[in-house]
């Protein structure tokens, strides 16, 4: 008679899937791999800072869809998007491992960071979760944090750094370059008349990065990865008025099909090279896009550094 292969489930927010997040999800796979089981992941629909202090709810860095990619290339085989709900919330932390074996037939460990918090009043924390769990025979990994450059990884830390237009740090953290998603839409055509036509992008992410220009890859469809320059911001040389920001991208030098309105592209930021800003006129604006075309091809590797 054949059984169903246990299930060893990562549990948390994971917004970022950062590093942190990815040894919580290791851990799973290493106990999933021992026993010949499934790898899950148990996250939180929506986030559960938007339900208990939506006054104050964290800005999200990635959306479902861009999670769930990152999650299952770090080895999760299911995701449950686990609803939260003022009465999750007021579950007593004692009941969850019941709660959890109830939803998860086949449950065999749980895996969680070692800060992780549950139950009503957020009472329930590592210790307790093994005490209780045990007591139903299930297994409760804890993993402690990931340290880069001597600090915690963590979502709040990637937050900052993205806000600050540290890429540099943030993409360490987040194991893979930040990305930007969308469809392309028509613009001014501003651009061109200055030499320097762009891809538009309407994406206005909970989570904020500075506002500024960017070495990255525009993606196409198909995979192809473009170097290209971007600037992502308010526009402040040619807008008057308040206006929602603009994803911007020049591809440097494109060796396939450039995108049209309405194509679904990504954009992958790899460098952070200087903050927006305001310009006397176009022609300032003109050869400042230059410079910044310049030093984002130094970087794809298209031209000799100065």
């Amino acid at each position: 008679m054949s059984h169903a292969p246990s299930i060893h489930l990562a549990l948390g927010a994971f917004d970022g899937v950062h590093l942190g997040h990815r040894a919580v999800l290791h851990s799973a796979r290493a106990a999933a791999r021992q026993a010949h089981g499934s790898v899950g992941v148990m996250t939180f629909e929506p986030h559960p800072s938007k339900v208990l202090r939506p006054e104050s709810a964290v800005p999200l860095i990635l959306n479902r869809t861009q999670k769930d990619e990152r999650l299952t290339e770090a080895g999760a085989e299911f995701i449950h998007h686990q609803e939260f709900t003022l009465q999750h919330a007021a579950m007593e932390a004692v009941d969850f491992p019941a709660w959890l074996l109830h939803h998860f037939k086949g449950l065999r460990s749980v895996h969680v960071g070692a800060n992780f918090r549950y139950g009503q009043g957020r009472t329930g924390d590592g210790e307790s979760l093994v005490r209780d769990a045990g007591k139903l025979g299930l297994a409760v990994h804890l993993v402690e944090p990931v340290a880069l450059d001597g600090e915690a990884v963590s979502s709040s830390r990637v937050r900052a750094a993205l806000r600050h237009g540290d890429l540099a740090l943030a993409n360490r953290m987040l194991l893979r370059p930040y990305e930007a998603t969308g469809n392309i839409i028509d613009g001014r055509r501003l651009g061109r008349t200055i030499g320097f036509p762009t891809l538009n992008l309407p994406w206005n992410p909970e989570l904020r990065p500075a506002f500024g220009v960017y070495a990255v890859e525009l993606v196409n469809a198909d995979g192809l990865a473009e170097p290209a320059v971007a600037n992502w911001g308010l526009r402040p040389t040619v807008e008057s008025g308040p206006v929602e920001p603009l994803l911007e991208t020049h591809i440097l030098r494109a060796s396939g099909p450039i995108p049209t309105t309405g194509a679904a592209v990504r954009i992958r930021w790899l460098h952070f090279l200087r903050h927006e800003q305001k310009f006397a006129n176009l022609a300032a604006l003109q050869a400042q896009i230059a410079s910044d075309a310049q030093a984002a091809s130094v970087i794809h590797g298209l031209a000799a550094g100065r």
